[in-house]
C-alpha cells in the first residue's frame, strides 16, 4: 500500500512539474556579489549536492557549505576561470554566471534538462545532461581527452563532452541512436545549408505534406548531397513520425513545427558557442557493438555510460515506428540488441552474459588509472527485482575495476520498473 501511495505521489509530482513554467530555473535577479558559490535553482536532490561537491574537489577547490546547503564559501581555488567555465551544478562563481547557467537558458522546451539539441527525438531513458557534465568533471577529463560511451543512446554524453571540449566516441547497436546522436552534435557544422534548404522544402511540400508516407519528402531528403544536412532533415521527419505515432498529431503540422524548433535549437547552439568562445570536442559516433568495441587497448581516457534497461524497457518495440522508417526489420534488429532476446529467466541470463562481455571490453579499452562511470538501476521483471546493480559491481570488480563511489540517484519516470539508479564510479 505504501509503495502504491509513493508511486501515485511521484506521478502527480511529475505531471505538476511538466505543467509549470521553467522560467524559475533561469532567474537572473538574484546575483549577490558577496557570496562566492550558489547551486543552480534546479538542483534539488541529495545526489546532486554530492556530485556538486565532488566536481568542486576534482577542479581543485576547497570550500565549506553555508546557508541551508545551497551556498558555498570558497576557501581555496586553483583556477577561478576554469570553475566558471566547467561547473555543472552552480549558477555563479564570485558574482559571475557560470557558462553552464548561460547554456541551459538556450532552451526551446518546457523541460530544464532539454536545452540546445538535447530535446530532439523523444527517446526513453535519457541521461540528465547536468549529471553528465558533472561526471565529466569528477573523473578529471580535460579538453582534448577522449570519453567513450558504448551505449550512446540519445547522445547526451556526446553533447555534454562536445560543450566541454572533450572528444567523444559514441557507439550504439541502434541506427536510430546513432542518427539522433549525430544530428545533435553535427548539425551545428551545417546550419547555413540547413537554412538554405528550409524554405525550398517547406514551400514545395506544404500542399502535399498530408501524405503520411511522405514519398515527396523522402525524394527531397535523398537528393540532399551533404550527409550532415541529410541526417538533419531525416531526423526532422522521424520526430514528426514519432509525434504522429505516440500523440496522434497530424504529420504535416508536426513536421513543420518540429523542423522550425530544431533549426532554432541548432542556431542557439551556434550562438552559445560563439558567445562563450567554446572550443568544441571532436565527435566520433558510429554503429557498433559494446561486446566487440572497435577500439585499441587502453585508448580512451574515461567512460561514462548507462547500459540499456532492456529487461524492463523494450527499446525495439518503443521505437519500432522509427526503425521501420529507417528500413530495418524489427525481428532481425531485435537479435542484435542487449536485453530484448529471450523470455523469462533466459532473457535475464542473456542480458547478464552480454553485460559481462561489455564490461570486459570497457576494461580493455580504458587507460590505466582512469575512470569508468556506469549509471544503472535494479529493474522489476515478471514481478521480481533483477539485481542489476549488484551484478554490475560484482562482475566489474572481477574484471579488474575498483569501485570508488556508489551514489544513489532518485529517478523520475519508469516508476513501474524502478525507483532509483546508482551512479557507480570505477577505476582501472
Amino acid at each position: 500500500m505504501i509503495e502504491k501511495i509513493q508511486n501515485f505521489k511521484g506521478e502527480r509530482m511529475i505531471q505538476k512539474a511538466e505543467r509549470l513554467d521553467t522560467s524559475w530555473a533561469y532567474n537572473t535577479k538574484d546575483l549577490p556579489k558577496d557570496r562566492e558559490l550558489r547551486l543552480l535553482d534546479n538542483a534539488q536532490f541529495i545526489y546532486e549536492l554530492a556530485l556538486a561537491q565532488l566536481e568542486l574537489q576534482s577542479l581543485g577547490a576547497r570550500f565549506e557549505l553555508t546557508n541551508g546547503l545551497r551556498e558555498f564559501k570558497l576557501l581555496e581555488i586553483e583556477d577561478e576561470k576554469a570553475l566558471r567555465r566547467r561547473l555543472a551544478y552552480f549558477k555563479f562563481v564570485k558574482g559571475k554566471y557560470t557558462d553552464y547557467f548561460q547554456i541551459i537558458r538556450k532552451n526551446r522546451t518546457r523541460s530544464v534538462n532539454q536545452y540546445l539539441t538535447h530535446w530532439i527525438y523523444p527517446y526513453k531513458g535519457k541521461f540528465h545532461p547536468q549529471m553528465i557534465r558533472g561526471l565529466l568533471n569528477i573523473i578529471g577529463l580535460e579538453e582534448g581527452d577522449t570519453v567513450l560511451d558504448p551505449f550512446i543512446g540519445s547522445g547526451t554524453t556526446a553533447v555534454e563532452a562536445q560543450l566541454l571540449g572533450i572528444n567523444c566516441i559514441g557507439i550504439d547497436v541502434s541506427p536510430l541512436c546513432v542518427l539522433q546522436s549525430k544530428v545533435k552534435t553535427e548539425s551545428i557544422d551545417v546550419l547555413p545549408q540547413i537554412m538554405k534548404l528550409k524554405e525550398e522544402i517547406t514551400n514545395r511540400l506544404r500542399p502535399s505534406l498530408s501524405n503520411l508516407k511522405g514519398e515527396t519528402l523522402d525524394d527531397m531528403i535523398n537528393l540532399i548531397p551533404e550527409k550532415k544536412t541529410e541526417n538533419f532533415y531525416k531526423m526532422a521527419k522521424l520526430v514528426a513520425i514519432s509525434d504522429n505515432a505516440r500523440r496522434r498529431r497530424e504529420f504535416s503540422n508536426a513536421f513543420l513545427k518540429n523542423l522550425e524548433l530544431m533549426i532554432f535549437s541548432v542556431s542557439d547552439y551556434v550562438q552559445i558557442v560563439e558567445k562563450l568562445k567554446l572550443r568544441l570536442g571532436i565527435m566520433d559516433i558510429k554503429t557498433g557493438d559494446s561486446r566487440a568495441l572497435p577500439l585499441d587497448d587502453e585508448s580512451v581516457d574515461g567512460i561514462i555510460t548507462s547500459p540499456p534497461y532492456s529487461i524492463a524497457l523494450d527499446y525495439v518495440s518503443n521505437d519500432a515506428h522509427a526503425l521501420k522508417e529507417l528500413g530495418y526489420g524489427i525481428s532481425e534488429i531485435r537479435e542484435e540488441f542487449i536485453g530484448v532476446r529471450g523470455k523469462g529467466q533466459a532473457r535475464v541470463d542473456l542480458y547478464n552474459k552480454d553485460m559481462r562481455i561489455s564490461l570486459q571490453e570497457m576494461f580493455r579499452v580504458l587507460k590505466p588509472q582512469k575512470y569508468a562511470v556506469i549509471v544503472i538501476g535494479n529493474a522489476t521483471y515478471l514481478g521480481q527485482e533483477v539485481k542489476t546493480v549488484e551484478f554490475t559491481i560484482d562482475h566489474a570488480e572481477k574484471t579488474g575495476f575498483k569501485l570508488i563511489k556508489n551514489i544513489d540517484k532518485i529517478i523520475f519516470g519508469l516508476y513501474n520498473v524502478m525507483r532509483k539508479e546508482n551512479i557507480l564510479i570505477f577505476m582501472k
